[in-house]
């Protein structure tokens, strides 16, 4: 079946209509018209090439909401008319140790997962087609159920991917109430980590070179706000924190922030800077038995455990909502840091341009 979308036809040129096929619904697919898809800085890094291996045409977008309006004979988990979401992920081999642990995103079959934009396309061949489009075709196991209001449904979409990649590690490494909890950034992951730390029960601190960055980070939910940039201040959080959610994608000295870590304390990288990090002190490692991890999104059942979990704390991303046609604007203002803190895209005005 044919739909639209927007799409990058090279690196260096603006998004623009694009129409293309879907698969028709097989037995197990869940087909979605998608009412919203939030805009992550990897689409802008993947449609303009920065990353390499981008795929052109290229329909970037992986934090979809939307209506189901057709399910396959098979499908048990979804039904017609029900509000649904899709994350980064459309497939996984299914059969690796990780996918059979419910770590999808850790799939070490043969390319790893799909990609819900960039990935293989193996109904169709050639490569997916992401959220920045008015339908798309999942398999069922790969959609997730979202139960916010309907007044919500545009800042939920978000927590497809900014939601799940803080969720999963302050998950993982078991954060909870009494505990110190850093977030290094106050961007689109790092609000969301501010959020999710804080409705977990732990005291959290934004580390921010922003010092007008105080009172957001205060209304988000943290407690106190330290500017990385003051040597001083940074000295004086030696040895304080449990855990540290660094969800900077800029290169940047980590020493630190590990520095803040009490004894068996850990920091985990979300962010991917385009040039590595400087090497860490392994003295500041080994003498207070600290450890330096990384995480990457989340599994489908624990994003899904994450949607319920932020719908039970009232938890949605703070957003800006624009037109599909202002794309390219609102990956400039990103560049800039110019959103408070996800532009989302409202799909409505792609109908609209289709329709007339």
């Amino acid at each position: 079946m044919q739909t639209h979308g927007y799409a990058a036809h090279s690196a260096d040129t603006p998004l623009a209509p694009f129409s293309f096929d879907r698969r028709e619904p097989g037995p197990t697919d869940v087909a979605i018209d998608i009412l919203f898809c939030g805009v992550c800085h990897s689409d802008l890094h993947t449609a303009r090439g920065e990353w390499g291996g981008t795929l052109y045409p290229c329909v970037p977008g992986h934090e979809i909401v939307g209506r189901v309006t057709a399910v396959g004979s098979d499908v048990s988990l979804f039904s017609v008319g029900q509000t649904v979401g899709v994350g980064c992920m459309v497939d996984s081999c299914g059969h690796c140790p990780s996918c059979q642990d419910g770590e999808e995103q850790y799939c070490t079959g043969e390319g790893g997962f799909i990609g819900t934009y960039n990935g293989h396309d193996k109904h169709l061949g050639g490569h997916t087609f992401g959220g920045y489009s008015a339908h798309i075709v999942v398999d069922q196991g790969f959609v997730l159920r979202v139960d916010h209001d309907e007044k919500d449904l545009a800042a939920v979409a978000p927590l497809l991917c900014a939601g799940i990649t803080t969720y999963s590690p302050l998950r993982h490494w078991k954060v909870g109430p009494g505990q110190q909890v850093g977030v290094v950034g106050l961007g689109g992951l790092g609000h969301m980590g501010v959020k999710i730390a804080a409705a977990m029960g732990a005291e959290v601190t934004v580390f921010t070179t922003s010092p007008d960055k105080r009172e957001a980070a205060l209304a988000l939910g943290a407690k106190d706000v330290v500017v990385s940039r003051d040597a001083e201040a940074m000295a004086a959080q030696a040895g304080r924190f449990d855990f540290i959610l660094n969800t900077v994608a800029a290169s940047h000295n980590l020493d630190p922030f590990l520095n803040a870590l009490k004894r068996d304390g850990t920091m985990v990288l979300v962010g991917v800077p385009e040039e590595a990090h400087p090497s860490p002190s392994v003295g500041g490692l080994i003498f207070r038995r600290r450890a330096l991890a990384g995480s990457l999104i989340g599994g489908i059942a624990e994003t899904q455990e994450m949607l319920d979990f932020c719908r039970d704390h009232g938890i949605t991303a703070d957003i800006e909502t624009i037109p599909m046609q202002a794309i390219d604007k609102a990956y400039d203002r990103m560049v800039r840091s110019d959103v408070k803190y996800r532009f989302v895209i409202d799909m409505q005005s792609l109908r609209d341009e289709v329709a007339a």
